[in-house]
């Protein structure tokens, strides 16, 4: 017996309370933006600057107690991350620690590097610094900018992949869709402080791809539906599109969101911020194309016109729907 987490034979009308839903996700966007511009983005150190400290150990790394050192030294945002490598020796033991700019200074001063460095030696005499790099407020501010053209050409991307596979209005439809969740990932990341770094940018871009493909799945099965139920109204046949491919979202979804759960219970605080992004941008990407990618293309409306491609092919036209 196969498990499922939704009948296969649903019937749910999604559209019944399509006002409510449209509102609170218009809602939730302008709330993220709110937050974003006023309580801003906590920057990591990718985006405000810093120092990275790389050490080398004959003992293992133990970040718990590499951290508790540093933390009484109130440096602010310091990551801490033990580096592998098939290369390295059973008496090679690597860590990469990264400390935030300290207020307007260009790096970290060797003043705290030596305090830091006494701090690290005191839990593990056989410890060595090979290595020290400061990145710059103007390197990242370049790494901001790079983040958000990524993002946006990303959406950009599947803009014109949707448009062309489909028509206009589904390409509209997905890049709302998009838009969306990346707003209320970031606004949900403004609202709470959590660090905010590339590996963030890497988890939305991700979602932005989970969150397109859900919707494409939805979308395909809406165009098959046009094709086969003629003469049924738009609505209808977008009900049916999203009963017939819920389960394989729901189930998707489920399995996804138990490996994050997985992750952030046992894969430690360097990767917490990712996954925590991950978790939330696939509950609000599988919202988004049920709820949010759908209701634009019910706004917009969708005709068929099967006089140039009796098959349903390429050469399928559509026009506003009328009423």
């Amino acid at each position: 017996m196969r498990l499922k987490l939704v009948p296969s034979d649903t019937s749910w009308d999604f559209f019944k309370f399509s006002h409510v839903s449209l509102g609170a996700s218009a809602l939730a966007m302008v709330v993220s933006i709110v937050l974003v511009f006023t309580m801003g983005l906590n920057f990591g150190i990718d985006f405000k600057g810093g120092t990275t400290i790389r050490t080398e150990s004959s003992q293992p790394v133990d970040v718990g107690a590499y951290r508790d050192a540093i933390s009484a030294l109130d440096l602010g945002d310091v990551s801490i991350t033990e580096v592998f490598d098939p290369s390295f020796g059973p008496d090679k033991n690597v860590a990469q620690i990264r400390i935030q700019a300290q207020g307007d200074a260009e790096s970290v001063t060797p003043e705290t590097i030596a305090a830091l460095e006494q701090a690290l030696t005191g839990i593990d005499p056989s410890i060595t610094f090979p290595s020290v790099e400061s990145v710059g407020p103007k390197v990242s501010g370049e790494l901001v900018q790079s983040a958000a053209i990524a993002v946006s050409l990303s959406i950009l991307a599947m803009l014109v992949y949707i448009w062309l596979r489909f028509e206009w209005q589904f390409g509209l439809g997905a890049v709302v869709a998009l838009i969306h969740d990346v707003t209320l990932t970031m606004g949900i990341f403004a609202g709470l402080q959590l660090r905010f770094d590339l590996a963030i940018i890497a988890a939305i871009l991700t979602i932005v791809g989970y969150s397109v493909n859900d919707t494409v799945v939805v979308f395909d099965r809406v165009r098959e539906n046009l094709r086969k139920f003629k003469k049924m109204d738009l609505k209808d046949v977008l009900n049916l599109s999203i009963n017939e491919t819920l389960s394989r979202t729901t189930m998707t979804s489920f399995t996804t969101i138990l490996a994050l759960i997985a992750l952030i219970v046992l894969g430690g605080d360097v990767i917490r911020g990712f996954v925590f992004a991950m978790t939330w941008g696939i509950i609000v990407g599988t919202y988004s194309s049920i709820f949010v990618a759908s209701n634009i293309l019910l706004m917009l409306g969708v005709k068929r016109d099967w006089s140039k491609d009796g098959d349903g092919g390429a050469g399928t036209q559509f026009a506003k729907a009328e009423g």
